[in-house]
């Protein structure tokens, strides 16, 4: 099998595929104690269903997940400010929005993310990291990781 050539744009999709796997992983909070009974209809146009439903997609796959993590390490190789910029760009916040943050231009905000992109990119493709069994020196025997 041919081995992956990371690109700027393979690793801006790898991202935004991050960011909505990000979106569909239950929040982190704790819920109070939750009771059977139903929720309590304050106003007329609440009941009947006269409020547009929010339809959400189901639990993000374990490969996702999987994948989501291997991304979330990506940002160890970036500087703290290039972390939240192609994280606020992987969520889809737009360039005006990043630009005004930063106190900067757009192309100055463009050009910083593309640097990033590139040095993801050039990191992922100099050191080639094999699967996590094989970076341990382990080998997979029916299903457990036995040490050689």
């Amino acid at each position: 099998m041919a081995e992956r050539v990371w690109t700027p744009k393979l690793v801006a999709e790898r991202l935004e595929e991050a960011a909505e796997t990000m979106r569909g992983l239950p929040p982190a909070i704790m819920r109070p104690k939750l009771c059977s009974w139903p929720e309590i209809i304050r106003d007329a146009s609440e009941s009947y269903g006269w409020s547009a439903d929010r339809v959400r997609s189901g639990p993000p796959s374990a490969a996702a997940i999987d994948r989501l993590d291997e991304t979330l390490e990506w940002f160890l190789w970036l500087e703290p400010e290039e972390s939240r910029l192609v994280w606020a760009r992987a969520v889809g916040t737009r360039w005006k929005v990043i630009a005004y943050r930063l106190g900067v231009d757009r192309t100055t905000v463009w050009r910083r993310w593309t640097y990033a992109l590139v040095k993801i990119a050039a990191h992922l493709n100099a050191h080639h990291r094999p699967g996590l069994l094989q970076h341990f020196g382990a080998r997979q025997n029916s299903g457990f990781a036995i040490s050689k």
